[in-house]
């Protein structure tokens, strides 16, 4: 028997009351213009300024462009939820959107890793760190960190693809995420839950446990360094675990303890997919002085020797 008649889905978006719908999509609009341009800004900066030959920024850069790709992959689902009254989304395009969605959200995970492991080198080896963390070393890190969240994203598609969908076609959300489409396949996906939560949930606190503890030895390592060292380090530190606890607290919310609060889940989603983008420009320029000086050199500086 064939049962997988449905060839698009509803999306029901993030609030069901209409006015908050209406006061909401100017500041959403404008929330994904600001993560655009802040993190676009920061991605040319590197490139035109002597930064991109430090690996730390060589991994800043691919951060601000996932950051961009993620963020375009779902925010214009939220606003177009906002603007219109039934949004929906074809089959083939709900599984593309998670396909993205979880690749390049995967992605950021790996590179918030990789730049964790920067910093352990730079920081307890410093003598050897130009040589570990190489041009080709840093490329290498990048492709696995891409194959991985390929990886990742290829299973859960394949997961849905497998799916029978009969109806009904609401998603409770606003993008098409594997949580709420299993809710709506008809068959019992209990077993896929849990492969769900074992594989994106674990995978999830896992990372984060290690990259507390990497943190926790950086800041033991710092003790030994001058006041100057210590200073330096902790800027660029701090800045990393802002982002890391801005984007893996709500991620382990949401994929960790069930799946029966997609309600919930649409305002955790909110923190990695809106929230996290758009502070991160602001987290690694204002407490970062290599990018802020590296920001006035190119935006301002050279502008204004022009004029002369």
């Amino acid at each position: 028997m064939e049962y997988k008649n449905i060839t698009e889905f509803v999306l029901l978006g993030l609030f069901s009351n209409n006015n908050m719908k209406a006061s909401c999509s100017l500041l959403f609009s404008l929330c994904y213009l600001a993560i655009l341009s802040g993190n676009l800004v920061i991605l040319l900066t590197i490139k035109l300024s002597h930064l991109s030959e430090q690996p730390m920024y060589f991994f800043l850069s691919y951060l601000s462009f996932m950051d961009v790709c993620f963020t375009s992959t779902v925010a214009p689902n939220l606003i177009i939820d906002l603007l219109v009254q039934w949004n929906t989304i074809s089959y083939n395009g709900c599984m593309a959107q998670m396909f993205y969605a979880h690749f390049f959200g995967a992605t950021e995970i790996f590179i918030l890793v990789v730049m964790a492991y920067d910093r352990y080198v730079a920081i307890c080896r410093p003598l050897h760190y130009m040589v570990i963390m190489s041009r080709q070393v840093c490329y290498i890190l990048m492709v696995a960190a891409v194959f991985g969240a390929f990886i990742h994203s290829l299973l859960h598609v394949l997961i849905i693809i497998e799916l029978p969908f009969c109806g009904p076609n609401h998603i409770d959300h606003y993008f098409c995420d594997i949580f709420p489409l299993l809710k709506l396949a008809c068959t019992d996906t209990r077993l896929l839950v849990i492969i769900v939560i074992t594989t994106t949930g674990v995978m999830s606190i896992l990372t984060f446990v290690a990259l507390v503890i990497s943190y926790i030895i950086i800041l033991s390592t710092l003790r030994t360094h001058s006041s100057e060292g210590q200073r330096k380090a902790l800027s660029t530190c701090g800045s990393h675990i802002t982002v890391v606890f801005m984007f893996f607290l709500p991620l382990i919310f949401t994929y960790v303890p069930t799946a029966e609060s997609v309600s919930n889940d649409k305002v955790f989603a909110l923190f990695y997919t809106m929230i996290a983008p758009l502070f991160n420009p602001l987290i690694y320029t204002l407490r970062n002085t290599d990018m802020k000086n590296a920001m006035w050199k190119v935006w301002c500086y050279d502008k204004v020797f022009e004029r002369n």
